[in-house]
């Protein structure tokens, strides 16, 4: 923030320098200073006020936009991509609102996140230049202000205006020019109804001066220019600037409009729907004095809100209660509008609501809006308000019509699990009221329990008690599960300066395991080669093994661009001594199988589950692998065998395996942004693996040529191992046939024991479970059994038995023999004793 400031100085002392005053004086704009303090530009010689909601009096276009072009939400966009188009901008779709390509954010927050860190860097091309971009972004710092001040979301579109230059070609004057005219052409307004601002802005290492501009109290957007990087020795100049300008679609919709809100305007049909199925009617004379003060309930920027209702009660005329009672409702509905919106782009593009990390606080947003349905006993359904918002956004964002069905399965568990916490939810605030509940033990409440401060402020008011909910209650939370910015902690590391990057030959060719290469440097049991075909642990899959020169290789890694052969004893190898490499092909080929049917399985699991499928993490060992999924509930019986039946499909069916590298930005127009499943990629160039029609990966792991060489896939057990992440645990070729034997060996070893079939061995298994916990409870009190405890069932189960009986007993399926013979001899022994 400091730099922002100091900045700011900076460029007030030099308009000429930073801003594109040029084009503002050849318009007839004079640079005056506000009373708070901001340099602003306006062609009205009488203003004295910049145009900020609190320092010019509130909104003021409500009711009577000086707007000459009235544009509803679609047709906003449609015309700022058609006078851009002709102004040499090329217009390109939105990115995912899920940043899988970035390791330090879990949801794009700006449409600058589309480029960041790699165009932004130079190191990567954009996939226009320059664009626009109509970006559906995610932010959850005004969760609170949501409804209440009539302009904030939890998602919302910034339409980005971008271009990435190198200085010699850097022309701020047109990029200027160029909102200024859509201000003038796009909505029609003349210079008298606009006033720019003279900001900075810094974020990420880099910072530059910024133009925002506002019309009748509303900012409607703001043009960043990325020129400076900070270093420790002080700030230097860019060698890519960068055009960052993000405009506020909703609001642009709102200004032409001048509806009572912008939310009126920015999803007519679904909050015409909402009013409808609740029977609520907006107080129009009432809305039309309250709003344009609405702005003065931002929570981010007052000590005392309810000081601030008092305030607009005196500038109204209204009561602070006849206030409340009319917007309060209206701001949880117009919450639900905006909160469901929010969940509908998230959930399409492979988000799920969860106890961690983003997907809490798209849990938080869909509670919220929960809570307000229980406040006022509306009869709502969030999945018919998704299906609404879809409908309607239709033209600008088809895609959201194809996952609605999913979105409603998800949506629906939710609900259940919301419906689960509530029913505890009055017991545990009951007591916890008696308590002192201080803002920590609030969160904390929330956060364990899921009990909404609402609910305690209600049980303390039935006590005599009174509960200060903070006006940012929600924001606070959210911020608490916002992806911290990446840690990276350093092992200790070999010195290998002046030793060249390693050529890595393993992508070429898996079978290739015998291979010459020159010793470039030798440090202790460390050896780096020029090339080599040494496979080095990453991306979940371990390394080869194998010799150089007979002598045994125990381990191999990269660091940086080199890769280390660690030996079993230091080797005797001088530098440009030429050595013989020879790798373990067996083990190569398993962990090859594993991998590509890792691929295989992501994709059955997408076919069976639904889009929403991602990879969370996998691991590839010669035993077996895993792959972690994104689901909202463990995989039953059913779901396991589809899964592995439709990846054995695909083994069938031969299709070829093929893997190419190239450019990030070729590849991620080629591919979709769906090619980071194994999270971001470092790189100029990626390695993209395809299964065509099946899966599209950027992966740099050793794969087949061909998906019937993984040969028999077996899904051993699958497993939820955190809110909306499942594990599936497989084998794939020898592995699998050695796991099928080996399940086999302890079937019949069970059966044997428990003198049954196979088949029956799960229910045999169930009912000693049963009769040895009621002949232990008889024993403890020293009384006969209340039933029978002789083994009789011979009833079958469908499935695999020694999984279905290992999780009876919840013991792991190699330790089952050990576990029913353990269990068989403590009831004979409790037996004796009765």
């Amino acid at each position: 923030m400091d730099v922002k400031k100091d900045f700011k100085k900076i460029a007030s002392k030099d308009p000429d320098k930073y801003y594109a005053t040029s084009v503002l004086k050849q318009e007839g704009f004079q640079r005056k200073k506000c009373k708070c303090g901001t340099w602003f530009w306006t062609v009205n010689s009488e203003q004295t006020t910049c145009g900020d909601p609190t320092c010019s009096g509130g909104f003021r276009f409500i009711g009577g936009s000086p707007a000459k072009e009235e544009l509803n939400y679609i047709q906003v966009w449609q015309r700022f991509a058609k006078l851009f188009k002709k102004w040499g901008y090329t217009p390109i779709p939105r990115y995912p609102v899920v940043a899988r390509w970035r390791d330090d954010t879990d949801f794009v927050q700006a449409s600058i996140y589309d480029f960041q860190p790699y165009v932004v860097s130079g190191e990567v091309a954009p996939p226009a230049n320059p664009l626009v971009v109509p970006q559906f972004c995610l932010r959850f710092n005004d969760i609170d202000n949501v409804g209440i001040t009539g302009a904030h979301y939890t998602g919302f579109v910034m339409i980005g205006q971008h271009a990435f230059v190198p200085p010699e070609e850097w022309d701020q004057p047109k990029y200027f020019t160029d909102i200024h005219n859509w201000l003038k052409q796009g909505l029609g307004l003349p210079n008298e109804e606009i006033t720019f601002h003279e900001d900075a802005w810094a974020g990420g290492g880099n910072f530059g001066p910024c133009m925002e501009y506002f019309s009748r109290g509303l900012e409607l957007g703001n043009q960043v220019y990325m020129l400076y990087q900070q270093t420790p020795s002080g700030h230097k100049e860019l060698n890519l600037r960068v055009l960052d300008m993000g405009m506020g679609h909703e609001r642009n919709t709102w200004f032409t409009k001048a509806t009572s809100t912008s939310y009126e305007a920015v999803f007519p049909t679904v909050a015409k729907a909402l009013r409808k199925k609740t029977g609520i009617k907006l107080d129009d004379q009432l809305m039309l004095k309250f709003l344009p003060f609405s702005a003065y309930l931002n929570v981010d920027e007052i000590d005392n809100v309810e000081k601030v209702w008092k305030d607009i009660s005196k500038e109204t005329g209204y009561e602070v209660n006849q206030l409340k009672e009319n917007v309060l409702p209206l701001a949880g509905l117009y919450s639900i509008g905006d909160h469901s919106r929010a969940l509908l782009v998230a959930i399409s593009d492979g988000a799920l609501p969860s106890n961690v990390g983003g997907g809490y606080n798209l849990r938080t947003i869909l509670r919220r809006a929960l809570q307000f349905i229980d406040r006022y006993g509306w009869d709502i359904d969030l999945a018919e308000v998704c299906e609404q918002h879809a409908k309607y956004l239709k033209p600008l964002f088809p895609e959201l019509m194809e996952n609605l069905d999913e979105v409603a399965k998800i949506l629906d568990v939710e609900k259940n699990k919301y419906e689960i916490t509530r029913s505890k939810s009055a017991s545990i605030a009951a007591k916890a009221v008696k308590e002192k509940i201080n803002k920590a033990r609030l969160i904390q409440l929330y956060e364990s329990n899921g009990i909404a401060p609402e609910i305690l402020a209600e049980e303390a008011q039935k006590l005599g008690k009174k509960i200060k909910i903070p006006d940012n209650f929600y924001a606070e939370v959210a911020a608490r599960h916002e992806k911290a910015e990446q840690v990276h902690v350093t092992e200790e590391e070999l010195d290998l300066s002046g030793v060249p990057p390693t050529k890595a030959l393993y992508y070429d060719d898996y079978s290739k395991v015998e291979f010459n290469a020159k010793v470039v440097k030798v440090i202790g049991k460390n050896v780096m080669l020029d090339e080599t075909y040494f496979y080095p642990t990453s991306g979940g899959q371990l390394h080869d093994l194998g010799t150089l020169d007979g002598k045994e290789v125990l381990d191999i890694f990269k660091q940086g661009s080199v890769i280390v052969h660690v030996m079993r004893k230091e080797p005797g190898f001088e530098e440009g001594q030429e050595v013989k490499g020879k790798i373990d092909l067996a083990r190569r080929f398993q962990l090859a199988q594993h991998h590509t049917a890792t691929h295989i399985i992501n994709s059955s699991a997408k076919k069976v589950l639904g889009k929403h499928i991602n990879q969370a993490g996998a691991k590839k060992t010669v035993e077996k692998a895993h792959l972690d999924i994104t689901h909202y509930q463990a995989l039953t019986e059913d779901q396991i065998k589809a899964i592995e039946s439709e990846a054995n499909k695909i083994v069938a069916r031969k299709i070829p395996v093929n893997s190419m590298f190239l450019p990030r930005g070729d590849a991620e127009q080629r591919f979709g942004m769906n090619i980071y499943q194994g999270g971001a990629v470092p790189g100029k160039e990626l390695r993209i693996v395809e299964i065509p029609q099946i899966d599209v990966e950027a992966c740099g792991g050793t794969h087949l040529k061909n998906t019937s060489e993984a040969g028999k896939i077996t899904i051993l057990k699958s497993t939820k191992i955190q809110d909306g992440i499942v594990r599936i645990i497989f084998t794939a070729g020898p592995a699998a046939e050695k796991a099928e034997k080996d399940t086999s060996g302890i079937a019949a070893e069970a059966a044997k024991l428990l003198r049954v079939k196979p088949a029956q061995v799960p229910k045999r298994a169930e009912e000693l479970f049963s009769k040895w916990k009621k002949a232990r409870k008889a024993a403890k009190k020293k009384r006969p059994a209340d039933t029978d405890l002789e083994l009789t069932s011979t009833e079958e189960t469908k499935g695999n038995p020694v999984e279905e009986a290992a999780k009876i007993l919840n013991t792991q399926p190699e330790h089952l023999v050990k576990t029913l013979s353990r269990f068989l001899r403590e009831l004979e022994q409790f037996k004796k004793h009765l």
